[in-house]
């Protein structure tokens, strides 16, 4: 095949995977009502209507505007209002104020999509000879970035309905299994201490975002690690038992952190009202019965941490965890568990099984892990240097996905990483201890 055969054929299947990456944003934002797209309940959460606009600008600033010679923006103003923190960019629009925007209108902001689009795929059809390998790369990351905004429209969409006194649905016709799951004993896996190398390969293999970056040893002590997520069930007993007002378990910032919002509960629990009500929970399609087998999920790392210490055991560092999901899971791609393609999107039961399970999707899996730069990581010049780099302070690291997460944008090595007070995400606990001699 020639250069330019296999050049066509690999922009063909760029465009492809641009298009349905791109056609699922817009797919998760259906069943909304337009009032629905400006709401921005918290700070921490953006209206669904910014994260479609930002997503496109990220493609308009840093592929269309570099390498379309003579590109006209769709609106100079754009490059305000939805550059998020981009600061070697230009200046942003406070994110705490995103729900203010109610120009431009959410048809301006599709026909602001459809104008991106139609620019990059003329681009990828005809791409400047200069731009070599780098046009296709940037394309992969805003493609994973985009993702990234996908399920953060999940989490900001079930936060703002969560918010409203009618609890609203998202999605009437999500599944809901109404069977009683089965009690699975929670047993635990032993790995051998020694030296272990984690983090991405520089193959080029696989995509992954540069926190992922280099490869690296690491020297573990033997460790072990539950073989389930902890439950609702596991959870409740906790809540029961008074773990919101003892703080003998909870972290100094955390129990300020706990007293100060007041929480008693997981976000999104309902408590009952009587002693003939029943524990409720609030999901994507409105309220439902608590079910004890789910994954707990919505916990901050102060409640993952309150409980595991509560429970007499501890959170896994990042490291044992992803030498625990090695050893586990077949590195082939895609990864499988219950991830948004699974369409529950809800944690569901784990089953009963001999093996280490739920590592990938359900929650998020807080770690004891601070979110830092791996021995000799190197930030990238410019503003790609801000995607990551930057907020490797404060921060602790999450592994594993969701069932919000897109099948073919999680890997083993992905971190995530969020402020320890927050909850808005799906977020849940595995457990882990020291190997006994």
């Amino acid at each position: 095949m020639s250069n330019t055969a296999s050049t066509g054929t690999a922009n063909t299947s760029l465009i492809a995977r641009y298009r349905t990456v791109r056609g699922d944003s817009e797919t998760l934002c259906a069943p909304l009502a337009t009032e629905d797209y400006v709401l921005q309940s918290i700070p921490e959460v953006s209206p669904p209507k910014w994260h479609l606009a930002h997503t496109s600008w990220f493609f308009e600033t840093f592929l269309l505007q570099p390498y379309v010679e003579g590109y006209r923006p769709f609106d100079a103003a754009y490059a305000y209002l939805f550059n998020s923190y981009y600061d070697s960019v230009g200046a942003q629009f406070p994110r705490t104020q995103r729900g203010l925007l109610s120009r431009p209108t959410v048809v301006e902001v599709m026909r602001y999509r459809s104008y991106v689009d139609s620019a990059i795929e003329r681009l990828l059809m005809q791409p400047p000879v200069a731009a070599g390998d780098e046009l296709a790369r940037r394309l992969v990351m805003g493609l994973h970035h985009e993702q990234q905004h996908q399920e953060l429209l999940l989490t900001d969409i079930k936060y703002n309905f969560g918010r409203h006194p009618q609890h609203p649905s998202y999605r009437r016709d999500l599944p809901c299994s109404t069977s009683t799951a089965a009690v699975v004993a929670l047993q635990w896996h032993a790995f051998a201490g020694g030296i272990y190398e984690i983090g991405a390969r520089s193959d080029g293999s696989t995509f992954a975002f540069d926190n992922e970056y280099p490869r690296h040893a690491v020297l573990l002590q033997p460790f072990r690690l539950a073989s389930r997520l902890v439950t609702n069930r596991d959870y409740l007993a906790f809540v029961e038992a008074g773990g919101y007002q003892q703080p003998e378990f909870w972290m100094s910032d955390g129990w300020a952190t706990c007293r100060q919002q007041q929480w008693r509960h997981p976000l999104y629990w309902r408590a009952p009202e009587s002693s003939s009500d029943e524990w409720q929970q609030f999901t994507l399609s409105g309220i439902r019965p608590l079910r004890l087998e789910e994954p707990v999920s919505h916990v901050s790392y102060y409640e993952a941490d309150a409980y595991a210490r509560w429970a007499g055991l501890r959170l896994p560092t990042e490291q044992e965890w992803e030498v625990a999901a090695h050893h586990t899971l077949s590195s082939d791609r895609p990864l499988r568990g219950n991830l948004r393609a699974s369409g529950w999107l809800q944690p569901q039961p784990a089953q009963p099984t001999d093996q280490l399970q739920q590592l990938i999707g359900d929650v998020w899996e807080w770690t004891a892990s601070p979110y830092s730069a791996y021995p000799g990581y190197q930030r990238a010049a410019g503003a790609f240097g801000e995607y990551n780099g930057k907020f490797m302070s404060n921060q602790l690291v999450l592994r594993g996905g969701s069932c919000f997460t897109p099948p073919d944008h999680i890997r083993i090595g992905y971190r995530n990483f969020f402020y320890p007070h927050d909850r808005w995400q799906m977020s849940g606990i595995r457990l882990a201890a020291d190997q006994m001699s």
